[in-house]
């Protein structure tokens, strides 16, 4: 994805993955730039860790607690950003103002979320199967705990910011046991934050239900395009990452 942008804007850069254990990761990421790095993208279990390593972090990150964007400056310094938030908003594609939403997960993922939509002035609530988990995010975030996952049928956004549906194999029907979804119509719009190879469990009862769905992987690129403008300074070319996403999965 990335790769296919630089050579769309003909930028002789490379992105490259780097396994790398969290013992490691601080005494890293301060020495990439020397080695002419511009900046990462971090996953987990790194997040947390990459907003410590930082100089300065947009007031997305700080408030979110995690980042998985490092920027490294020509002054030396390094910028922690959050591109998770802006990047589901980007996929999303319309303003969550005054929907109702109900954000299901308490982990990284639904930590930066919540902060987007509760921020656009959406009305969030969210749920977790470990309900100290969900009362402690909406505690700190001053957002709503669900009562149940059948909230969904009250609202008008449902995201999926659980692991359900990793496992390309989940059917339908386990996904729903799962998320304690079974019997519900989906809402008019639905995100699933998990892609894989092939449309999940989620994305396919949402689709089937009618919801308008935005799948993981339009989530993926739209993080991805916001990490790519920061590094290059540049619009990231959205059509060809896209583009190449596509062609490495092709079963979807």
């Amino acid at each position: 994805m990335h790769n296919a942008a630089l050579r769309a804007l003909a930028l002789d850069w490379r992105y490259v993955a780097l396994p790398l254990p969290p013992v490691l990761f601080e005494e890293t990421a301060r020495a990439l730039p020397a080695s002419g790095y511009r900046g990462v993208n971090v996953t987990i279990p790194h997040k947390e860790a990459a907003l410590a390593v930082a100089d300065t972090a947009t007031p997305g990150a700080a408030a979110i607690g995690a980042a998985n964007t490092l920027t490294y400056r020509d002054d030396g310094t390094i910028e922690a950003e959050n591109t998770d938030a802006g990047g589901f908003l980007d996929a999303l594609g319309e303003s969550p103002r005054g929907r109702r939403a109900l954000v299901l997960g308490a982990g990284g993922a639904a930590r930066a979320v919540v902060w987007a939509l509760r921020e656009e002035g959406a009305e969030v609530a969210v749920w977790n199967r470990r309900s100290e988990r969900a009362a402690a995010l909406a505690a700190e975030f001053a957002v709503r705990q669900a009562r149940s996952p059948l909230e969904a049928e009250e609202a008008d956004l449902l995201v999926n910011a659980t692991s359900v549906g990793l496992d390309p194999v989940t059917t339908v029907d386990e996904a729903l046991v799962a998320l304690d979804l079974g019997g519900l119509r989906a809402p008019a719009i639905a995100v699933d934050l998990v892609y894989g190879v092939a449309p999940t469990a989620f994305e396919r009862w949402s689709r089937a239900a009618g919801a308008r769905t935005v799948p993981g992987t339009e989530v993926l690129v739209a993080q991805g395009a916001r990490s790519f403008a920061l590094w290059t300074g540049r619009a990231a070319p959205v059509a060809a990452m896209r583009r190449a996403l596509e062609e490495s999965v092709p079963e979807r």
